[in-house]
């Protein structure tokens, strides 16, 4: 068993190794995604229990209920499905469902399923009680997929022995077990398999108020001195993302090491983040760039997510799945049939006036 505090030291590592990588390959702070350094350092802030964790309090409360009603009966609950944009705690509620369980814990994730035999090995190997977790399920392989309708109802799989006329289907019991499986795509899920989970939660943007809790938790497993007030700016500008927060945090704390007296107040906060090129909304370089490039060089839009990628210099994908999304929320940009429109808000945002054709429409009794 690895203690606290031998856990954080292995964080605080790779901590290092994964903010050498992100120097050199230029990678956006606010970016939701992480990559396996930085999993590693989210291990160690992880809440443990549901009583730990924090918002998401209507999926906590369900939560709460199914696993309950598992341990009285003494059966593995329902399959669970937990769908929302990343860095919102999936994969830490799955840890928690094994941990409230005491059952074993299982990962994987979808793209490393390529086969149908790949997902028989994890199966067949389970014991009872066992929790899998499947991180991007619907990236399954669709043979995998298939194997994966039977073993959730039946609890068995076929395994094919042989090919063409020859080959037999032999059935192959396996120990009830829980699916945890977690995407950011819900729409992408077949419906057989979306129809095989017993409960799913969608998860919501965390609000600011609940960002502080969980960024002074993580201040006091780091060890940094935080104020109330950078508590506040940190919530602020972490686009409703635990993850976000946890990263800007670690950063904040890199500046005021190096630059102040190691506490994070309010005004370290704002100007570390100024340096960082992230502002009191929360957008970085990135962000204020596509917001840029649509007002300034498109006259607002409509602007096609090819030609605004070429404008910028990035990948359309880059454009579309880290940077969109955020400012669609935010209510700066709007995607319509013909391309992206930078609305009233996003003109506002860039201290410039909106055209006449942004103003407000009228009504029916106007």
């Amino acid at each position: 068993m690895v203690s606290e505090d031998e856990a954080l030291r292995r964080a605080e590592e790779a901590e290092l190794a994964a903010r050498r990588v992100r120097q050199d390959s230029g990678e956006e702070l606010v970016s939701p995604l992480a990559d396996a350094d930085e999993r590693a350092i989210e291990s160690a802030l992880r809440p443990k229990r549901l009583t730990e964790f924090t918002g998401q309090s209507r999926v906590r409360e369900q939560l709460s209920l199914i696993l309950q009603s598992a341990l009285r009966r003494g059966r593995p609950p329902d399959h669970v499905l937990l769908a929302g944009p990343p860095g919102l705690g999936k994969t830490t509620i799955a840890m928690i469902v094994a941990a409230e369980l005491g059952a074993p814990l299982r990962i994987t994730s979808g793209p490393a399923i390529e086969r149908s035999g790949d997902l028989a090995a994890v199966l067949s190997t389970l014991s009872e009680g066992e929790v899998v977790f499947i991180d991007e399920i619907h990236r399954l392989a669709r043979p995998a997929e298939e194997m994966l309708y039977l073993a959730m109802e039946d609890f068995r799989v076929d395994v094919v022995i042989g090919k063409g006329p020859g080959a037999t289907a032999i059935p192959l019991e396996i120990a009830p077990f829980t699916l945890v499986g977690a995407t950011t795509r819900a729409g992408l899920l077949p419906a057989p398999l979306r129809d095989r989970f017993g409960f799913t939660a969608h998860l919501d943007f965390y609000q600011p108020e609940e960002l502080e809790i969980i960024i002074r938790r993580s201040a006091g497993l780091l060890g940094v001195t935080l104020t109330d007030e950078g508590a506040a700016e940190l919530s602020t500008r972490s686009r409703g993302t635990p993850r976000i927060a946890n990263r800007l945090l670690r950063r904040v704390r890199d500046y005021a090491e190096v630059r102040a007296d190691g506490v994070v107040t309010g005004d370290t906060a704002r100007v570390a983040l100024e340096l960082y090129e992230v502002d009191e909304h929360g957008l970085d370089r990135l962000d204020r760039g596509v917001l840029e490039a649509v007002v300034r060089r498109f006259g607002g839009g409509p602007v096609g997510l090819s030609t605004l990628a070429v404008a910028l210099g990035e990948e359309a994908e880059t454009v579309e799945v880290v940077a969109e999304p955020f400012l669609v929320r935010r209510g700066l940009l709007a995607r319509t049939p013909r391309g992206r429109v930078a609305t009233a808000a996003g003109w506002a945002h860039l201290g410039l006036a909106p055209p006449a054709s942004l103003a407000e429409l009228p009504t029916l009794f106007d």
